[in-house]
């Protein structure tokens, strides 16, 4: 639905540095600006991973207003009838930094971005701060995500890549969900 969300505000905070999410999602809608997860105190620090008006994926992480991290798929999502599997790795102590970001998509890492502002080593995401955190939905109660969610995972202290949550059927050679991965969620990490 296209104005229903879930929140959370940690009572401490995690891992911010590094962390992981996954989730299947569904589009129902096309061309808006949809927040698949969003955590921060204000519109101008806050953490997020959205679908764009162009119908590209992006990660983002503001500080006062600027954004210090951003990768934006050069990919397009379009397709309102397939389920989508994304895994989002973040590890900002690694010292590569084009490796502290990893999106994947049904199992593939993405490695062609429109927009690619590598974050600094040991950045704080605001994900696992004590700020409130949005599943469907940004700070400013708007962009809601219009579509469907399942097997939501949130990882704090870990990235992990895509085959921790997914695996190629070996009959069909689709991307298909763990139904009982094998991951530590760590203080702030939950499983929807």
């Amino acid at each position: 639905m296209a104005n229903t969300y879930l929140t959370r505000t940690p009572s401490s905070a995690g891992n911010r540095k590094t962390w992981t999410w996954s989730a299947w999602f569904k589009r129902s809608k096309l061309n808006s600006f949809q927040r698949l997860i969003e955590a921060g105190a204000d519109t101008s620090n806050r953490s997020y991973i959205s679908l764009k008006s162009d119908n590209k994926i992006e990660v983002t992480h503001k500080d006062s207003n600027v954004e210090v991290a951003n990768l934006t798929t050069t990919a397009l999502f379009r397709d309102v009838s397939a389920w989508y599997h994304i895994v989002v790795a973040v590890n900002t102590t690694h010292p590569t930094g084009s490796a502290r970001v990893n999106i994947y998509i049904n199992g593939v890492q993405e490695t062609s971005f429109s927009t690619s502002t590598d974050p600094a080593q040991n950045l704080d995401f605001d994900f696992n701060s004590t700020n409130p955190h949005y599943i469907s939905r940004s700070v400013n109660t708007a962009n809601y995500f219009d579509g469907s969610m399942s097997h939501i995972h949130f990882i704090d202290g870990t990235a992990y890549d895509a085959t921790a949550f997914g695996e190629t059927d070996a009959t069909t050679g689709e991307w298909v969900g763990k139904t009982s991965p094998s991951v530590t969620y760590g203080t702030n990490g939950f499983f929807i």
